[in-house]
């Protein structure tokens, strides 16, 4: 590997571990920045770069991910009973909850889907039941994002190292 080419892949790196986090914090599209990283490295090294059928994974992953995020969040809230209210108030809270740390980022979600779901008639039972849902989906949603970045940054590495004529064979 050339200097030009290790420091290429540590900037991608140091792009998808924002991406990584972005899987865990609201707000951050945490697949699609890591997939950017991926595609950004292949215009600049092109034949180094990560392969075209990776690329492919990538791009595939990224969309499951999406996909996952999306569905565990709704399944989630829905198994609990939410309505759309609930849904709402747990992504309103999720970004309000960001100003608060980790705690924040639990309780946000919690407290906006319960306050949604108040404010639409619901009592406060229904509306807890709610919100645990909100948070339970959240999560389930977050876990699937960051199972889905960690394997596509490690495929990524893999592919890019090997192509660069360190890998075996």
């Amino acid at each position: 590997m050339t200097t030009e080419q290790i420091i290429g892949l540590v900037l991608a790196l140091a792009i998808m571990c924002v991406g990584l986090a972005g899987c865990i914090l609201p707000g951050l599209p945490g697949t699609p920045i890591i997939l950017a990283a991926a595609i950004g490295h292949k215009l600049y090294f092109q034949q180094t770069g990560v392969g075209w059928l990776i690329m492919t994974l990538l791009v595939t992953v990224t969309l499951f991910s999406i996909a996952v995020d999306y569905l565990a969040s709704m399944l989630g809230a829905k198994k609990l009973g939410a309505t759309w209210r609930g849904a709402v108030g747990a992504g309103v809270g999720a970004l309000i909850g960001l100003f608060f740390g980790p705690v924040g980022l639990l309780l946000g979600p919690f407290l906006g889907a319960v306050a949604f779901e108040m404010v639409g008639g619901r009592n406060l039972n229904e509306s807890s039941r709610a919100g645990l849902g909100a948070v339970l989906g959240l999560l389930a949603g977050a876990v699937g994002k960051l199972a889905c970045g960690i394997g596509m940054t490690a495929l990524f590495v893999v592919n890019v190292v090997y192509r660069s004529g360190v890998g075996l064979g």
